[in-house]
């Protein structure tokens, strides 16, 4: 008899609990959110646009140095998020998420405290639900420190006002803001579909840090494979090909039909990885 078969018989039907549900969830928000790792990571992301920010005002970059957005910094500070945020993506909120999600199972298993988990009673089904929402709540977190830290350093060092768009018109201090949030929007799901690959992975295994490392190499993957030319027909269909596509919701013509493509398939991305996770979780033998 195998140990899932101790931890879950088939016959028992686990017990139901009003507001368990939200109590385990809030338990594993607290976990994520409370591990000095994690919180060290959350104060490294908010100090990028602040580092971007500083250096803006010290030395105003000519044309075309530095990435995108980067010149628009000193006319509105409000660009100081979009900066940052593209400054981030390649490597920092990837580095950053993939930590969490190949930590989220594979920790546990290791610790031996996912074991016990499962004897509270608890389906596989609900701790993958609670373990998906928990790194997607850090996901969101991530980006929201990294946003608003850009808001609040650009409004101090360059002040915010009415938003220059990059097809040239001009559109209030409050719409601006809007495009924001629909930047950050963006760039969670655009995150999320990592998160969930790295959700998989971290059921494969009890290392955490072999978890961590194969998610972050899953974005480095994609990256690479999107710099060759030769591979032009896959490009569209690689998880990071269109993480910077936050741009289009900075034109006066919003091209709605191509953000929702892309985000699809990033959240196509996140079906696959947590269909394969709850696949392989429901089936695990877990020893630890």
């Amino acid at each position: 008899m195998s140990s899932s078969d101790v931890l879950a018989p088939a016959f028992v039907a686990p017990t139901r609990y009003r507001g368990a549900f939200g109590r385990l969830y809030r338990s594993e928000v607290r976990l994520i959110l409370g591990r000095r790792r994690n919180v060290a990571m959350l104060v490294v992301l908010s100090i990028v646009p602040l580092l971007i920010g500083i250096a803006v005002k010290v030395s105003t970059p000519r044309g075309g140095d530095g990435p995108q957005f980067l010149g628009q910094i000193t006319g509105n500070g409000l660009f100081l998020v979009f900066t940052a945020l593209t400054v981030g993506m390649p490597l920092f909120l990837p580095l950053v998420v993939g930590v969490v999600a190949g930590d989220s199972v594979a920790g546990e298993a290791g610790l031996g405290t996912l074991r016990y988990l499962l004897t509270v009673p608890v389906t596989r089904s609900r701790v993958l639900i609670v373990k998906t929402l928990g790194v997607l709540t850090f996901t969101a977190t991530a980006v929201l420190v990294v946003g608003l830290m850009g808001i609040l350093a650009g409004g101090i060092l360059f002040g915010l006002h009415d938003v220059t768009l990059l097809s040239g018109d001009t559109v209030s201090l409050g719409n601006g803001l809007l495009r924001t949030l629909g930047v950050i929007a963006y760039v969670i799901v655009a995150l999320f579909g990592l998160a969930a690959g790295g959700l998989f992975v971290s059921t494969l295994t009890e290392n955490a840090i072999a978890a961590m490392a194969t998610t972050v190499g899953i974005a480095v993957l994609s990256l690479l494979l999107d710099a060759v030319p030769q591979l032009s027909g896959l490009h569209p269909y690689l998880l990071t090909h269109n993480w910077l596509g936050f741009g289009e919701l900075l034109r006066g013509q919003v091209d709605t039909g191509a953000l929702l493509s892309w985000s699809g398939l990033h959240l196509a991305y996140a079906a696959v990885f947590l269909s394969l996770a709850w696949a392989r979780l429901s089936t695990k033998d877990v020893t630890g």
